[in-house]
């Protein structure tokens, strides 16, 4: 869709079939050549494969031993998986990789980075270590079939998680939080413990905070006002970890299949996890946007990494004292960044971490980094303000095109239908399955009032029922809407059954529930059935 000939002028847009191979080309024809370049691989990220574009939705658990991942993954998929441990010590000992096959098995991760069908041939850099605590779990789940769920060990506390791993895990989790559609961070409602260790990982997932999303597990085992403390001493620590402005957003509950101990909240772990269970839902629609999202922040941070590169370049003497100038200019790498910063407009946050720049440019030859190569630079900046902004319109036109993706299956499936949809039977859904208009239980205290308003011919006036109804106190703006839903038959009067209607309507929003967008037929007054206006 987006060559260009050589001596710069626009060739007709080539049409690429879909987003998937639009980002693909993209990479390949413009951002990859910058990233080999200059370096870009060895200091952020491995170069990304067709496979990384191609694959589900992925979600990644992250959380200290015992918060519930596994069970959580249990939970959604209604089905053990295979390699699945489950325990109050640390079971969890492997990267696990839940995923959508038709044989159940497991493949270990010597042979599953050899894979070109599975997205994950970069993790060979870390080594057998690694590898040896990496599989993946195939099993034929409807759930699978549109995400794939990454489980991970449960993070260890003091020596145990710099020294038993034998590879470096926060590395491992910054990589999948790279390629993953969302990470949800579990903690334990029973006992909450950000150990200093959890803290480090979750600073590493700092330049992915749009992917995050925390869940509260093992919310029934503590009551209200103790589940009320423990949750203002989560957010504040994470504020103080994450540390922006945003507040990350937080589902509150137990996700497993059991009963609960103190049921106190069910209402309240109902709504958080149709809440959770939608944000999942909705990663199949979004993955193309996603994907495209990723790529923007690559080119951003490998745009600025050539320029790191290029002033440590140019700065570096031709012939003597090129050692003493390497450690004079990584020490003061902060002021090339700043004078970067001014001289090309870039923000301080598409900046890569000072820390860990500095210890890889130790083991660098500045002499063999490349000056400056105008047209690959170029190229990406190109991509960035045009090529993306087509792609963009791209995506859109496949959202409209498709019909809506969901994931299905599992615990999904479950609330779908039927008396345990969430609200069902409650607010104005309330008396939906009697055989009697549910009003007419209050009927007869709303007819007192009705009659002192002097109806005519049996209807009060709009006026007449409006000096009622303000006296619920709710805003105008709700109040003309319950004024619609009651007046069934739009004459803009109000007879009993309407004014009785009315004021149900009102005691449905007062115990805070939602109004319905339209009047549900058990709602219909008896002598309108089957006389509704349009």
């Amino acid at each position: 869709m987006f060559n260009w000939s050589k001596d710069g002028r626009k060739k007709d847009p080539e049409l690429f079939q879909n987003v998937t191979e639009g980002l693909r080309k993209l990479y390949r024809t413009k951002l990859f050549p910058l990233e080999d370049a200059y370096r870009f691989h060895e200091f952020h990220s491995p170069a990304l494969e067709d496979a990384d574009f191609d694959n589900k939705p992925m979600v990644l658990l992250v959380g200290q031993y015992s918060t519930g991942k596994t069970t959580f993954i249990r939970h959604l998929m209604e089905q053990d998986f295979p390699g699945m441990r489950i325990g109050p010590e640390p079971t969890t000992d492997s990267f696990i990789a839940v995923m959508h096959g038709e044989q159940e098995g497991v493949i270990p991760g010597n042979a599953l980075v050899v894979d070109p069908k599975k997205p994950f041939r970069k993790l060979d850099a870390y080594g057998n270590a690694f590898l040896n605590r990496f599989m993946c779990a195939q099993l034929n789940n409807p759930v699978l079939e549109s995400i794939s769920i990454i489980d991970t060990p449960g993070i260890l506390s003091g020596e145990k998680q710099r020294i038993s791993r034998g590879y470096d895990f926060a590395a491992v989790l910054e990589w999948f939080a790279e390629r993953v559609d969302r990470i949800i961070l579990l903690f334990d409602a029973h006992k909450l413990d950000i150990s200093d260790e959890f803290s480090e990982v979750i600073r590493a997932l700092k330049n992915h905070e749009d992917k995050m999303r925390v869940v509260l597990n093992k919310a029934d085992q503590i009551g209200t006002q103790q589940l009320m403390r423990v949750y203002g001493a989560l957010m504040w620590s994470l504020g103080k970890i994450i540390n922006t402005p945003e507040v990350v957003r937080v589902y509150i509950g137990s996700f497993w299949a059991h009963p609960l101990l103190v049921a106190d909240n069910r209402k309240l772990f109902e709504a958080e996890e149709q809440d959770l269970f939608g944000d999942i839902q909705s990663l199949p629609r979004n993955a193309a946007l996603r994907k495209l999202n990723d790529l923007i922040k690559r080119a951003r941070l490998a745009k600025v990494h050539a320029y790191i590169i290029i002033s440590l370049k140019k700065e570096m003497p031709s012939v003597f004292g090129k050692d003493s100038k390497k450690k004079e200019l990584i020490a003061n790498l902060q002021e090339i960044y700043t004078a970067i910063e001014r001289e090309h407009q870039i923000s301080p946050g598409d900046f890569p971490k000072i820390k860990k720049m500095q210890e890889i440019l130790l083991n660098q030859d500045f002499n063999k980094f490349p000056s400056v190569k105008p047209k690959l630079l170029e190229a990406v900046e190109d991509m960035l303000a045009n090529d993306i902004a087509r792609l963009m319109s791209l995506v859109q036109q496949e959202e409209a095109a498709m019909p809506s993706q969901t994931v299905k299956g599992g615990a999904f499936e479950g609330t779908r239908n039927g008396p345990f949809l969430h609200g069902y039977g409650e607010g104005a859904g309330e008396g939906i399955d009697d055989l009697e208009w549910i009003v007419t239980r209050d009927k007869p205290s709303y007819d007192e009032i009705f009659f002192t308003l002097a109806p005519v011919s049996g209807k009060v006036s709009g006026a007449m029922a409006k000096k009622e109804m303000v006296k619920s106190k709710l805003p105008n703006t709700v109040l003309g809407k319950i004024w619609k839903l009651a007046d069934v038959d739009k004459d803009g009067f109000l007879d009993d059954e309407e004014f009785a209607l009315a004021n149900h309507l009102i005691k449905v929003k007062l115990e805070g529930h939602e109004l319905p967008a339209a009047l549900p037929k058990h709602l219909v007054p008896p002598s309108k059935r089957g006389q509704e206006a349009d």
